[in-house]
């Protein structure tokens, strides 16, 4: 039987974006006092509605800044993304390093969001933790060099873990498929443009239970390894099923159609976010579900929001619900 840690002083990096943001919420509630670096902390300040936060003035791509918010801190959720899919080569190692050396220099725990993304056909279609990583493309490819300098570094030191879930969704929007492929933000929705065959299952993950999952783990220190990897299944729908989950929260009928990935394709050529949309195209093919069961084993079951209120709110925050049903939300 391990012994839950107290709540403490963390740093979250990226706490304006989506999982950042999310984990941010969730330290806040379960009493955490919490730090987050920003270049511009009057703005995100004023941005963010958090009470309680500490902002920053730092750059995640600096190693001084990201070490000096780290100061004292036994938790460091790295939550940095670069907007869009663009200039991951160039941002997304170096911020993680900064990362690394702030944790590594607090003796805290450094938390990592994992993708599905790590992953080729071979491994499909149950990715376990310990499941091949032979990824198709490039943010793929990425994505494992992060999670071998994660490795490396917990040989030296640093505690390490890493929850892998599928696409990310809601509560506000974000760089994820539903609000930038699936449907149009700033709308009622009518329509959905599903990117992959309807009978296919896909792995969704809603932000809030992401972080209510990591924040579950790392409060329970004493029972964690030096590098601990964890999976969650998520929401695991059909597009038939999250089409019809879509309905039922708009209360009509939704047109539906397939993601044009023909203009997507010509398009490729002169736009990198395009581009490696495209390349993400075999994960909609084909069944991409992730194995929980070690995560159940130690949580005893996974944090899992309905899906209808999950997608209730994922709408609302998109301002895409009917207004009827915005009304009544509210």
């Amino acid at each position: 039987m391990t012994t839950k840690t107290s709540a403490g002083l963390a740093l979250v990096i990226g706490a304006t974006g989506g999982i950042g943001g999310a984990v941010a919420d969730r330290l806040l509630a379960g009493g955490w006092r919490l730090r987050a670096l920003h270049r511009n902390p009057e703005a995100a300040r004023r941005s963010s509605g958090r009470a309680g936060l500490e902002w920053v003035k730092g750059d995640a791509m600096v190693e001084a800044d990201v070490v000096a918010a780290a100061e004292g801190v036994s938790l460091v959720m790295h939550g940095a993304n670069p907007p869009g899919y663009r200039n991951w080569a160039g941002l997304q190692l170096p911020m993680l390093n900064a990362s690394i050396a702030a944790a590594k220099a607090a003796d805290a725990r450094l938390v990592f969001p994992g993708t599905v993304y790590n992953f080729g056909p071979d491994a499909f279609p149950d990715l376990a933790e310990s499941s091949p990583q032979n990824p198709r493309t490039r943010k793929g490819a990425i994505r494992v060099q992060m999670e071998q300098a994660l490795a490396r570094a917990s040989e030296d030191g640093l505690r390490v873990l890493i929850v892998r879930a599928g696409d990310f969704f809601g509560p506000k929007p974000g760089n994820n498929w539903l609000s930038q492929g699936l449907l149009k933000p700033g709308r009622p929705i009518s329509a959905v443009s599903y990117p992959g065959p309807l009978a296919v299952p896909h792995a969704w993950a809603y932000l809030p239970d992401v972080a209510e999952t990591m924040v579950r783990l790392v409060e329970d220190e004493a029972g964690l390894g030096a590098f601990e990897v964890f999976h969650m299944r998520g929401q695991t729908l059909t597009g038939a099923a999250l089409v019809q989950a879509l309905e039922a929260v708009a209360g009509r009928k939704l047109s539906v159609s397939r993601l044009p990935w023909f203009a997507i394709r010509a398009m490729a050529a002169f736009n990198e976010t395009m581009r490696e949309m495209l390349e993400m195209r075999y994960l909609w093919e084909a069944p991409v579900l992730l194995d929980n069961r070690r995560l159940v084993a130690r949580l005893g079951a996974e944090p899992h929001t309905p899906i209808e209120e999950a997608l209730r709110i994922a709408l609302a925050g998109l301002d895409a619900l009917p207004h009827d049903r915005a009304a009544l939300a509210a």
